[in-house]
């Protein structure tokens, strides 16, 4: 079975759909309880893992930037300056902007094309649509859920239909 790298368009819109669910309830618990918001986005599931501004941040990134990539077009810009609740909601919906203007047609052909990219401890080189697949999704999706780990892990009132706010 072929699917089309076009397919993870909509897969990743879906999940900044969720992400932005996530980051409102966090800012929503945040008001509630009194908490800081800065000190809120630099909560962490464990120490020696990002905090949650930088893991929604990637999730971000990762969302806009690895169909432009598979299209064969520029992608976005990684900020990896701190951010707070207004930028990452700008960064959320600048990704998914990124994303509504993709079509089909740029992803036809692509999926061969081969990709490198340096890892820090390798520089694998592989056709695009296996690191879209593999390493871009598994990516993705491990910075979305480590962001819901994080909230849920300080008392934020999430679900797992919250993981679905983007719809199935």
């Amino acid at each position: 079975m072929t699917v089309s790298l076009f397919s993870f368009v909509n897969m990743y819109d879906k999940g900044l759909t969720t992400l932005q669910h996530l980051l409102e309830k966090a800012r929503a618990h945040a008001a509630e309880q009194g908490i800081d918001e800065q000190e809120m986005l630099g909560w962490r599931l464990v120490d020696d893992m990002f905090p949650l501004w930088r893991q929604a941040q990637i999730v971000a990134i990762f969302g806009a930037r690895w169909p432009s990539r598979a299209a064969g077009l520029a992608e976005m810009d990684e900020p990896s300056v701190e951010m707070n609740f207004d930028e990452l909601f700008g960064l959320v919906a600048k990704s998914r902007a990124s994303l509504a203007e993709l079509t089909l047609a740029q992803f036809e052909g692509t999926g061969s094309e081969p990709f490198s990219m340096d890892l820090g401890v390798m520089k694998p080189e592989m056709p695009i649509e296996q690191w879209v697949t593999g390493f871009a999704t598994t990516n993705f999706y491990f910075h979305l859920s480590i962001a819901y780990a994080i909230l849920r892990q300080h008392g934020v009132s999430l679900g797992k239909t919250d993981l679905f706010a983007g719809g199935l």
